[in-house]
């Protein structure tokens, strides 16, 4: 059977290099998706790849669109039955200059919504040895908030108990009593903290059936990664170029049999992060916070 491949917030950054990266490492007859916002963004962003032996088809999908997520991942089904690999890299970026109160809505409408959107609508379709990743961040442990945010996020039962802590967040955010309550004046930390947490939700509930088809989900930290996003951010000497970054997130979902301890966690060049500061600090690979 012929692999598929979808990739979201494809158009640019790793996502491109992600979708460039399989279309040279899958086989012939297997095919990638690359999709964007727009139908235009994505087919400009596949007129620039290199010649790989894969197809590349483009496709808009907007993550913050449930019907949009949900047709796509119809018409996926309808076309090949089901997907082999999946990366939700849809991403709103925020700059140093944005008012938070101002850029909240969309920012966690993209990056924490639409992430629960693509996890209910293409984890269901995902084949045995399949694989589903969340590209997040460092800071999407619970050791960059305060303690007493914590059960929030270790008590979320389901994806709408987790949505609904976003949108509690989000409110906050908007009406000025989120430092009131302890969340942390920079929103990457509490969006990224929710990816992390969609997928430790997502993977307790098939946890059991996952295994025994080998399908593996995680959440992933590229590293630091030379964008747009981060440059407003950090200092970009030696941060890796996008395709740089690509290759060890490549490297685990093309490995046959991961690490069952990774099973998911967020992990950062192959190593698993605490999710929580009481967890000892992972060994191996250092890699810098991204995003």
């Amino acid at each position: 059977m012929n692999r598929v491949a979808l990739v979201t917030g494809a158009t640019q950054g790793l996502g491109l290099a992600l979708v460039e990266g399989l279309a040279a490492r899958l086989e012939a007859g297997d095919i990638v998706y690359l999709t964007g916002r727009t139908s235009e963004r994505a087919v400009e962003a596949v007129a620039g790849l290199a010649p790989g032996r894969t197809e590349v088809r483009t496709q808009m999908l907007d993550v913050r669109d449930a019907e949009c997520v949900d047709r796509m991942a119809v018409e996926i089904a309808e076309r090949h039955g089901g997907v082999d690999f999946v990366f939700s890299n849809a991403y709103r970026r925020v700059q140093p200059g944005d008012d938070p109160a101002q850029v909240i809505v969309d920012y966690v409408d993209t990056n924490n919504l639409g992430t629960t959107r693509v996890l209910r609508a293409f984890a269901p379709l995902v084949r045995d040895r399949g694989r589903l990743i969340i590209v997040a961040s460092t800071m999407g442990t619970l050791r960059y908030l305060a303690p007493v945010l914590h059960d929030r996020f270790n008590s979320v039962a389901s994806l709408d108990d987790l949505d609904a802590v976003m949108c509690g967040w989000r409110d906050a955010v908007r009406d000025g009593t989120a430092l009131a309550g302890a969340w942390p004046a920079f929103v990457n930390i509490p969006s990224k903290v929710g990816q992390v947490a969609a997928v430790r939700s997502l993977a307790r509930e098939r946890r059991t059936q996952d295994a025994r088809r080998g399908i593996f989900v995680a959440a992933v930290c590229p590293g630091m990664i030379d964008t747009a996003a981060s440059r407003a951010w950090y200092d970009m000497s030696g941060a890796q170029t996008p395709a740089q970054a690509a290759v060890s997130l490549l490297d685990l979902v093309l490995d046959p049999a991961p690490d069952d301890a990774l099973y998911g966690e967020l992990v950062r060049f192959g190593q698993r992060l605490p999710w929580s500061p009481a967890e000892p600090a992972a060994v191996g690979p250092s890699g810098r916070i991204s995003r």
